[in-house]
């Protein structure tokens, strides 16, 4: 969908409120129209026979009508075979049996005169389509020249991919020139029996002297061109062809432009109500609208591709050739000159789809193809040549290194599935048992019941050592109060009654061992020393069960990491590169509001500060490639938004600097988006 398609809808729109005022109800069916005789019990026998006469044709007429109409957006434009099909048949009908009916016939009249508006406009459209599709890839061909001219390494590589065209057009001119020489030697200095005579070593030889004269005195004609290097003459090629695209894109940008300001231009806002103080005054000013617009489009295709005029020649050779074609030309027929305006417009109409239209279409495809970049043959056959030349030894080693490649994908396969196992399902798993508390997965460095048992036999040890050694502690037999205050100062690590007779064996040592007191004190301390550890290893055990969720996590981060680096990488890949097509399309959208910018900048104003047609035509252009561009970006609703500033900025009557705030303002609003 492009500007093009909103712009022949609104024209058939204004075409329809044009006609809505004065357009008489016409029976579509016999039996509407036999109620309506009825109706008219009035009506005289020769206007009910002309009634008779002409419904066929109306109804064929309003079929023809309403399958030209751009009733929507999607069917908004036909083919020209269609439009000529149906011109064709309004045409083959065109005569009726009496001439009177036809000139009492207003009713017909206006239905054709519909017909060939709703035609023109059909074929305005498809004319606007066709120079669109043509001005705007030049673009891209003068980017590609701009590429070789602003770099000797692309020269360079220009001139090798271009080597192979340059010697077959010197080696056929240099056939072509021996050749000439032969047929010239042999009319003049040989007769026919005496040419027989000649071997045909003799004849090749003679053609192989000539072909060397022909090369030397093409050498000597080319003196000068020697003078200059193949990377000079390259850039003077592509030089060249450069300016003639511009001077290609100037031109169908003027006659876009043409054709948009002063095309199918009709006084009718179709948001306001139609109203006409003279209908015949209004109906004689939109059918010359209409033929004014037959004549534009035909003289455009006419002169657009003659490259020595300048833009502006271009403009004024137009308009002087559509005041010209205002009255008829002498030299037509009597019977064309008699023929029905309408009918006059339908054949020009015809004319311009058969003819201009192929014709335009096939010198822009010439064209393009003469002065654009060269085809990928010319630019790939180097890199082609070259793997069709080590095709058979790329070959030649995959097939010696079979087994290698395939246990390396093996190897490889089997690696990455392990990984995947190992590294992200198992603990994956892990996690989620730790989620669920599940008493399998809990982090656990020592058993549950081993701090509770060495608890429980140091107490004893020590009940039972301050037992044995009552003098340790009261100096008298121990109650049951004395072993409860004994058992709850161990629980808090206090172990004064085995510490006080340590201190008194050491005095002793000997007789300390002897009795036993002393061993049997330090295999308490060495107990007591191991609830300590078990007490400080059970703070840690709880510190990792608090934290167990963070160490799964921890274990789970570096496979998911090297997924997802490796799924972003294969996405890039294997997926289109979403991401960096999305950046470039953004990128895109800003080169071209650059170059709106630019336009309108750069642009000369007329006296009413209005752009020229050729900058108008530029301008359309890009904001074509434009909407093309954001509605691949931008969200739907923002989408129709952005629509809307479009249309403000390829509206010429808003002036320049309105034009320029408008893409201030796409800059600023829709900067998320850009």
């Amino acid at each position: 969908m492009s500007f093009v398609t909103d712009h022949v809808s609104k024209v058939d729109g204004q075409l329809d409120a044009l006609q809505l005022p004065r357009q008489p109800s016409i029976p579509s069916s016999p039996e509407l129209r036999s109620a309506s005789d009825e109706t008219h019990e009035a009506a005289d026998v020769s206007g009910t026979g002309e009634r008779d006469f002409e419904l066929p044709r109306i109804l064929k007429i309003q079929a023809a009508i309403k399958t030209l109409s751009a009733a929507s957006s999607s069917r908004a434009l036909l083919h020209p075979d269609t439009i000529w099909v149906i011109l064709n048949q309004i045409l083959e009908a065109s005569v009726p049996s009496s001439e009177e009916a036809r000139v009492n016939s207003s009713q017909m009249q206006e239905l054709e005169w519909l017909l060939v508006s709703k035609a023109t406009t059909q074929t305005y459209g498809i004319i606007l389509n066709a120079l669109l599709d043509q001005t705007t890839p030049l673009s891209n061909d003068i980017g590609y020249w701009d590429q070789v001219l602003g770099s000797y390494r692309y020269t360079g590589l220009y001139t090798v991919q271009t080597s192979p065209i340059r010697l077959w057009y010197w080696a056929n001119d240099i056939y072509g020139d021996a050749w000439q020489r032969l047929q010239n030697v042999r009319s003049a200095g040989e007769g026919e029996e005496e040419a027989r005579v000649l071997s045909v070593f003799d004849r090749w030889r003679q053609f192989y002297s000539l072909i060397k004269d022909s090369v030397r005195d093409r050498s000597l004609d080319d003196m000068q061109s020697k003078f200059l290097s193949p990377l000079t003459m390259s850039r003077l090629e592509a030089r060249s062809k450069r300016s003639h695209l511009k001077r290609l894109r100037e031109m169908s940008a003027s006659g876009l432009g043409i054709l948009m300001d002063e095309g199918m231009i009709f006084d009718a806002d179709e948001e306001a109500p139609v109203s006409f103080k003279d209908p015949s005054d209004s109906k004689e000013e939109w059918r010359s609208v209409v033929s004014k617009s037959v004549s534009l489009m035909e003289i455009v295709l006419q002169n657009i591709h003659i490259l020595e005029l300048g833009a502006g020649e271009f403009e004024e050779t137009v308009f002087m050739s559509v005041d010209d074609d205002s009255q008829p030309p002498q030299h037509d027929s009597m019977e064309t000159q008699c023929a029905p305006r309408v009918v006059r417009l339908a054949s020009r109409l015809q004319e311009i789809l058969w003819l201009h239209m192929p014709t335009h279409t096939t010198t822009s495809k010439a064209l393009a193809t003469e002065y654009g970049k060269p085809s990928r043959l010319v630019r790939y056959w180097l890199p082609g040549l070259a793997l069709f030349l080590s095709s058979g030894t790329v070959l030649r080693i995959l097939v010696n290194r079979k087994a290698d490649i395939v246990t390396w994908i093996r190897d490889f396969g089997t690696t990455s599935i392990d990984f995947w196992n190992n590294w992200v399902v198992e603990p994956t798993k892990k996690v989620m048992r730790t989620i669920r508390h599940d008493k399998e997965s809990e982090i656990a460095i020592m058993s549950r019941e081993s701090l509770k048992g060495d608890r429980d036999s140091l107490e004893r040890m020590v009940i039972d050592f301050a037992r044995d050694n009552p003098n340790t502690s009261t100096g008298l037999p121990l109650t049951d109060s004395d072993i409860s205050v004994v058992r709850a100062k161990v629980r808090e690590g206090d172990l004064t009654p085995v510490l006080r007779a340590y201190e008194k064996d050491l005095r002793k040592p000997f007789l300390g061992t002897i009795r036993g007191d002393l061993i049997r004190a330090l295999l308490i301390q060495v107990q007591k020393t191991k609830v300590d550890v078990e007490l400080a290893v059970s703070g840690i055990d709880a510190l990792l069960k608090s934290q167990e969720l963070v160490f799964g996590f921890v274990g789970l981060a570096p496979g998911m990491l090297v997924s997802l680096s490796v799924s972003r990488w294969l996405g890039d890949v294997f997926a289109g590169r979403k991401g960096k097509v999305q950046g470039r399309k953004k990128g895109s959208m800003i080169r071209i509001l650059r170059n709106v910018d630019r336009i309108l900048s750069g642009s000369t104003p007329s006296e009413s500060g209005m752009l020229s047609y050729k900058d108008h035509g530029m301008l359309l252009c890009e904001v074509h490639l434009l909407r093309q561009k954001a509605q691949r970006v931008l969200p739907g609703e923002i989408y129709n938004e952005f629509l809307e500033e479009v249309n403000d900025l390829v509206d010429l009557r808003t002036g320049i600097e309105r034009q320029t705030r408008v893409v201030e303002r796409i800059r600023w609003a829709y900067s998320k988006w850009l």
